[in-house]
C-alpha cells in the first residue's frame, strides 16, 4: 500500500509555497494514474476513474467526498457516464501542495479497497 496515503495533512496558509516541480515528479512516481495538468495559471493534480459500473463510480465519488471533508480539503469531482474525474489543487495557494498528492493517494487507496481498480 502506498506509504504516501498515511502522511498526515499540514495546515497551508495563504502566501505558503507550493510544491517544487522536481518534488512534484518524485511525488507522481507513487500516484502514477495521476497527472499535473495546468488549468489557466493554477496548477493541479488529475485523475480519471473508469468504469462501467455507474452505481460505482457515484459511491466512489461520494467516498471521496466524505474523505475531503473530513480533513477540509476539497477536490473537484466530475461526474459522468463511464468515469470520474477528480483534479486537486490547494485553493488558499492556488496550486500544488504536499496535500494534494496525499489525498490523491487516499484515492486510489480507497478505490482499490472498494473495487479493486
Amino acid at each position: 500500500m502506498n506509504r504516501l496515503a498515511d502522511e498526515a495533512l499540514h495546515l497551508c496558509k495563504k502566501g505558503d509555497a507550493g510544491i517544487s516541480k522536481e518534488d512534484a515528479e518524485t511525488l507522481l512516481t507513487k500516484i502514477p494514474a495521476w497527472s499535473v495538468i495546468t488549468d489557466g495559471e493554477t496548477v493541479k493534480l488529475m485523475r480519471v476513474y473508469t468504469s462501467r459500473d455507474y452505481e460505482f463510480l457515484l459511491a466512489l465519488m461520494n467516498k471521496f467526498g466524505a474523505m475531503a471533508q473530513q480533513v477540509n480539503h476539497h477536490p473537484a469531482l466530475l461526474l459522468e457516464w463511464g468515469k470520474l474525474t477528480v483534479t486537486w489543487w490547494t485553493h488558499t495557494i492556488e496550486g500544488l501542495h504536499r496535500n494534494d498528492f496525499i489525498m490523491a493517494a487516499r484515492c486510489d487507496r480507497a478505490a482499490m479497497l472498494v473495487h479493486g481498480l
